[in-house]
């Protein structure tokens, strides 16, 4: 049975996604040819932005087909946003809705709006990172160089033993201090950045690295300073020389919600000279904060006292990150290549637009990437309709919703789940912002992946549970296993894969800060960091990774394939993938190569014919010219 509308499919609509500001977008309907309508006799498409009116376009009957009517309209979009579209057309005196149902087909009054985005003509990200591989770092916990580090406070704890766990109990008032540090360090960073170029790492992701009192140092002391421990200013801009000359950038971590309480600009706890908000309202820096009952009582990012959430539109505070000689300004001039922003949505729109006027203004190559857990497209916070990807905020996202599809099928989900997660976020967001989505299956705020894949769930357990519980051999290998599935499908979607420190090593970890102990120097899973550099080494070998399209080709309750393509090029990289624990045909009646002018063989033993084998947990790849028979 023909489908009535298939946002997917260029017979109903293209271009494919999101579309520029002032382009051309055409629609086809399908009805059935027994559906007679009421006078008029054509379908209306409808689109809209929220907050606006209705555009109503008549659709003009286009001709027939065997089983239907086909109808056709142009839209060209005005405004940049997040638009939504319907069809409407009446029957026996009824008004009937073409909308969305739980795929992205349609159905007759039911279902939601279809979403069509818009953004910028001009909107353009980085090409430093397009085709990459990123590798994000807590730097505490990395590598340390063992130099003498000056002016490092002395209430912190520092752990002799590199293998040790984090601290983690609450003391007596129930508080978790977080001041106790392995002494990962800049410089024990900057001697590792060989290894990171033997993992093909193209681009490193720091965790905070600014003065801070606890070892996460995502309360800031001090936004122009390194944190003692970590080095100093000096150290990072030679860090960023010479990753430059490997061929490697450097992305800060940017904490702009909130201080520290133990900081220059709050200084609750005396330990700066300076005059902080919270020991005079006479302080420059008092109306940075929003105190409910001064000074002990005050607006804090999700009611933790010791992080006194700014008012990001004071213009003080704007001007202090954003203006000219700002902090972002000050860090691009040391090497950076731009930042990641901590809880993206909860900074306002305006201070959003005013630092990427900042950051930019250094050149499109500096890039901004933002948390943003949901889909970014259509993200709503604080009762506002956020704009993120239109242009004009942010580059890029972390990207969880691919973290959270491709984790579900590796365990055994549908593989139609798996397909309508990844293609919502491809439909919904700009093809710019998808070169470069960051995309992680482990971070500093989750379960590292291994434990996720082959261990009990660690939800509803207490610390002291995750800290005690290892994975047992079997379970190790169940996880390592999945993890290699997980991993060959992050690093060939559209966008960039982030590797967590130590999850190319086997690193263990349930929730933080388990899953931030230390890299396992010495004790790596080298068969996983071969496997790694493998993943890079096919990643690297074709431009179809760096911004190709992509395109599901088969797939059943094992295996899942997919293409990279450039057609423009008629070039292609074909992915097969196996989910299972065992092994897996693919034949003529799965996918036709026979059309393929070209084929190598980039991963796998078999060489083509009428049939390949997918060993378990694994995959094969193929470069091919002239695009496949789509399934």
């Amino acid at each position: 049975m023909t489908k009535i509308f298939d946002s997917w499919d260029p017979k109903y609509k293209t271009p494919f996604g999101a579309v520029k500001r002032g382009e051309k977008c055409e629609f086809h309907l399908r009805l059935p040819k027994n559906t007679v309508l009421d006078f008029p006799p054509i379908p209306i498409l409808v689109v809209f932005r929220t907050g606006f009116k209705e555009t109503f376009i008549a659709m003009n009957l286009e001709g027939e087909e065997e089983d239907c009517k086909v109808y056709s309209a142009s839209y060209i979009p005005k405004n940049s946003g997040v638009h939504y579209y319907y069809f409407s057309y009446k029957q026996n005196g009824s008004r009937n809705y073409v909308k969305k149902v739980s795929c992205h087909n349609s159905e007759i009054n039911h279902g939601e709006l279809f979403q069509l985005t818009v953004y910028n003509e001009d909107y353009r990200t980085p090409d430093f990172l397009k085709g990459g591989i990123m590798y994000q770092i807590f730097p505490d916990r990395f590598y340390k160089s063992n130099k003498q580090h000056e002016n490092v406070p002395t209430d912190r704890i520092m752990r002799e033993n590199w293998e040790d766990t984090p601290y983690y109990r609450p003391d007596e008032n129930g508080h978790v201090w977080n001041n106790d540090y392995f002494g990962g360090d800049l410089d024990g960073i900057r001697y590792k950045l060989p290894y990171l170029i033997e993992l093909g790492v193209t681009c490193i992701y720091l965790n905070p690295i600014f003065e801070s009192h606890e070892n996460h140092r995502y309360n800031t002391a001090n936004y122009r300073n390194v944190d003692p421990l970590l080095g100093t200013n000096a150290d990072f801009k030679e860090l960023c020389a010479t990753a430059k000359s490997y061929g490697i950038s450097i992305i800060l971590d940017g904490v702009f919600s909130h201080t520290g309480a133990d900081s220059i600009y709050f200084n609750k706890f005396n330990r700066y000279n300076s005059t902080g908000a919270y020991n005079s309202k006479e302080s420059d820096f008092f109306p940075w904060y929003t105190f409910i009952n001064y000074p002990d009582k005050y607006e804090a990012w999700w009611g933790i006292d010791t992080l006194p959430n700014v008012n990001e539109n004071n213009e003080a505070y704007t001007k202090y990150i954003c203006g000219n000689g700002g902090v972002l300004d000050y860090w691009i001039s040391l090497g950076a290549a731009g930042y990641r922003l901590d809880v993206a949505d909860e900074l306002p729109d305006e201070f959003l637009d005013n630092l990427n006027k900042c950051v930019k203004k250094h050149g499109k190559e500096k890039i901004i990437i933002g948390e943003v857990w949901e889909d970014a497209s259509n993200k709503e916070s604080y009762g506002v309709h956020r704009r993120y990807l239109i242009g004009d905020q942010l580059d890029s996202v972390m990207n969880y919703p691919f973290r959270s599809a491709i984790m579900n099928y590796v365990m055994g989900g549908s593989p139609f789940d798996f397909r309508y997660a990844i293609m919502t976020i491809l439909e919904n967001y700009p093809k710019p912002s998808i070169d470069v989505l960051m995309n992680s299956i482990s971070t500093h705020d989750i379960e590292r992946a291994i434990n996720v894949l082959g261990g009990e769930s660690c939800e509803g357990k207490d610390k002291d549970w995750m800290c005690n519980h290892y994975l047992s051999q079997e379970e190790y290998t169940l996880g390592k296993n999945r993890l290699k599935c997980a991993m060959a499908i992050q690093f060939f979607l559209p966008g960039v894969p982030c590797i967590y420190y130590g999850d190319e090593a086997g690193q263990q970890g349930y929730k933080d800060p388990f899953n931030r102990r230390c890299y396992p120097w010495g004790k790596e899973d080298k068969e996983l960091i071969e496997y790694t550099k493998m993943l890079s080494r096919i990643r690297k070998s074709s431009k179809v990774f760096v911004d190709g399209d992509f395109k599901f080709l088969y797939m059943d309750d094992n295996i899942i394939s997919f293409a990279r393509s450039r057609a423009y090029r008629k070039k292609a990289m074909l992915i097969f993938i196996n989910r299972s624990d065992k092994e897996q045909v693919i034949d003529s009646t799965k996918i036709d190569f026979k059309r393929c002018e070209y084929y190598r063989t980039v991963r796998g033993n078999a060489n083509y014919g009428e049939s390949a084998v997918i060993p378990p947990y694994d995959f094969i790849a193929y470069k091919i010219e002239m695009p496949l028979n789509e399934e």
